[in-house]
């Protein structure tokens, strides 16, 4: 049974990093930078995919094509070995007619030959063409055999009909392909039956040349290298708005103004039509919130204004009654003394709701300037000395010059001023407070120290929360003057609330832990201005 609780923990563990991968996946599929890195893939795997399967395909064709050549080039030759046979030198001049009874449109015919006396590749030489070509043409053919060793492998022992794939341009322009060479040998000599085809279906073909070099794989490799160029175009363009619009909310966040009022517009910014509506809508979302701000800011002036009125009213009217009341009456004079205390924390909740509404507004539309901390710390730190020696306290600071951060000034005097009180008002007598403000990479760190009691560990977490405090008011008093102390503590529980929402909102962290040697730090860290 003691297992019972284990299990479950392990199959809630199991069930919570189930949650975390399936929340990762979602994330990644919903991504549109996943998505664009996908599309891309796709369009780089594609291509490999389809050339590698259509090229197997063009190597069955081009077979089948060079075959049928081969059988035609062998059948042409079994027709003229007749001839061949008793021809001699007196007969080569009207080879060419004969060569051109088997000719068409679609087939050329050259005939080399490479007499009995001589030997070597270099020995064969043109006879006859059909349809007749110039001698210039027909001697770079048969050099481009010679440096193929075509005519070496024919001389060897001129026999076996073999297929080509030899791409011969011509001096007169165009080009032809060589698709096979059938040997034939008589008395005379060597005779080599060269066939080859200038037309479309050959030279279109790969016949002689790579795969990607033929005219529809370039074609199709274009229109998909468009396609896919188009495609990713869209969506870095949209990528790139919504990066522009990440921009300008960081700007607006920042509280910086650019010098363009047109440029802190995402509507200005936007480059995409079909987002106009959206960066509309972010436009008016904008004007809305630097309106609530204002409206924020307004009624908490107002407000404090019309509590503070009556609050001095009381404060003034209790000065006589206290004057009247005869001094043997304590319980009178005790209850003025509650009326006082509540009055003062009547009035420092007025202020403290002043700030919280204030810091409201701050996080809705801030003003932020670039500021300099280092002078801001070391100006607020040299003015707690009146109040460090009235609590017989030491301060010990250590603070580097040039950090500059980019905040509103006024909210980061709220900051110092609630961490040094803080720790000033826990501190004992001849205890000291540590102030340090030093650079750590790109952030500025802001560490204050007491030698108080430091926190409850279980309580460390809390401590930012609101309207959470570790202070206990009245305990061991009369029960009277418990009430009393309570109704005139000014510590509400919300200044490391308002801390740590200010230091967030700067885009900051803050954190708390007991010193090893006793007492409490707190450490905050602010992105330094660039």
């Amino acid at each position: 049974m003691a297992l019972l609780p284990i299990e479950s923990k392990m199959r809630a563990s199991g069930r919570s990093q189930g949650t975390v991968t399936a929340d990762r996946l979602r994330w990644l599929w919903r991504s549109l930078a996943s998505r664009l890195v996908l599309l891309t893939l796709v369009f780089l795997a594609v291509p490999v995919l389809l050339y590698d399967q259509f090229q197997r395909a063009d190597e069955a064709s081009q077979l089948l094509l060079l075959h049928s050549a081969q059988r035609q080039g062998e059948l042409i030759a079994r027709a003229m070995e007749t001839e061949l046979a008793g021809a001699d030198r007196t007969a080569l001049p009207t080879l060419s007619g004969t060569l051109a009874r088997f000719a068409d449109e679609r087939t050329r015919l050259k005939l080399l030959v490479r007499p009995r006396a001589g030997s070597g590749a270099e020995a064969f030489y043109y006879v006859a063409a059909a349809p007749n070509l110039p001698t210039a043409d027909l001697d770079a053919e048969r050099r481009l055999l010679l440096d193929q060793g075509v005519l070496t492998r024919l001389g060897t022992s001129c026999a076996g009909n073999s297929t080509l794939a030899m791409r011969v341009p011509h001096a007169s322009g165009g080009e032809e392909v060589l698709s096979s060479i059938t040997p034939i040998k008589t008395n005379f000599g060597c005779w080599a039956l060269v066939t080859s085809h200038a037309t479309e279906g050959y030279v279109a073909s790969s016949l002689g040349r790579p795969y990607w070099r033929t005219p529809a794989v370039q074609a199709a490799a274009a229109v998909y290298l468009a396609m896919a160029v188009l495609v990713l175009a869209v969506l870095a363009g949209v990528w790139r708005n919504l990066h522009r619009f990440g921009d300008l909310a960081r700007t607006i966040v920042n509280g910086e103004e650019p010098g363009d009022a047109q440029r802190n517009s995402f509507a200005a910014r936007n480059t995409v039509p079909e987002l106009s509506a959206v960066a509309e809508d972010f436009d008016r979302l904008v004007d809305t919130l630097r309106d609530s701000a204002r409206s924020l800011r307004r009624a908490a002036e107002d407000n404090a204004h019309a509590f503070k009125t009556p609050i001095a009213v009381i404060r003034q009217s209790v000065e006589p009654l206290r004057r009247a009341l005869p001094a043997e009456h304590p319980r009178s004079q005790r209850a003025l003394a509650m009326i006082e205390k509540s009055v003062d924390k009547l009035d420092g909740l007025v202020s403290f709701a002043r700030r919280m509404d204030e810091a409201a507004a701050d996080l809705l539309a801030p003003t932020r300037r670039r500021v300099d901390l280092s002078g801001l710390v070391e100006r607020m730190a040299s003015g707690y000395t009146g109040l460090l020696a009235e609590r017989q306290l030491h301060m010990r600071s250590r603070i580097d010059s040039g950090l500059t951060v980019r905040a509103s000034e006024e909210t980061l005097e709220t900051i110092v001023e609630n961490l040094v009180e803080n720790a000033i008002s826990f501190s004992p007598a001849d205890g000291a407070v540590s102030v340090r403000l030093t650079r750590s990479g790109p952030w500025a760190e802001l560490v204050v120290e007491d030698e108080g009691p430091g926190v409850d560990p279980a309580n460390l977490e809390r401590i930012f929360e609101r309207y959470f405090s570790q202070r206990e008011p009245g305990r061991g008093m009369p029960e009277d003057e418990a009430a009393a102390q309570q109704a005139g503590s000014t510590h509400f529980g919300i200044g490391l609330w308002i801390v740590r929402r200010n230091i967030e909102a700067f885009g900051g962290r803050v954190r708390a832990e007991n010193r090893p040697s006793g007492g409490f730090r707190m450490t905050v860290a602010l992105p330094v201005a660039t």
